[in-house]
């Protein structure tokens, strides 16, 4: 223990509105920015997830690759696909990410894909926003304008 209070450390997490809802059909992915950073924005089944836009390999766009599912075999020939579309392939090399969390299934011990929090909002909740301007009561006084402050 320092003594200290670790969260004062942490900077404050900003949110950005990436996209609509709609426009990222169930099954597809695209590049969105926010803040500046090249963010691969998932929806798989409905659900919506964010990783950085470069394989943690080579750099290659996460966002351009193909939404696989997980292969498994029993015995060699017999092939079964479980968990379709939850996970990334990468364009350039074909390393596999899981979707929701990043982890690597090439290297699940050495490598992962950087995750974001997302999720859907009503738009009406992102109009009104967390920031409320400062207000003053104003009234007239025989033809004055006065701000009480």
């Amino acid at each position: 223990m320092t003594g200290k209070d670790e969260t004062a450390t942490k900077p404050a997490r900003r949110r950005f509105v990436v996209a609509k809802a709609a426009e990222v059909a169930s099954g597809t992915s695209r590049c969105v920015d926010a803040g500046g950073r090249k963010i691969a924005l998932f929806n798989v089944g409905g659900r919506f997830f964010a990783l950085a836009d470069k394989c943690p390999h080579e750099a290659g766009p996460l966002s351009k690759g193909m939404m696989v599912g997980l292969s498994l075999a029993d015995v060699p020939g017999h092939y079964r696909l479980e968990r379709p579309g939850e996970f990334v392939r990468c364009p350039w090399h074909g390393w596999e990410f899981e979707i929701a969390t990043g982890q690597s299934y090439c290297d699940p011990h050495g490598t992962r894909a950087r995750s974001y929090d997302a999720k859907v909002e009503p738009g009406a909740a992102l109009a009104k926003g967390p920031y409320v301007a400062e207000t003053f009561p104003v009234k007239v006084e025989e033809d004055y304008v006065v701000i009480e402050i």
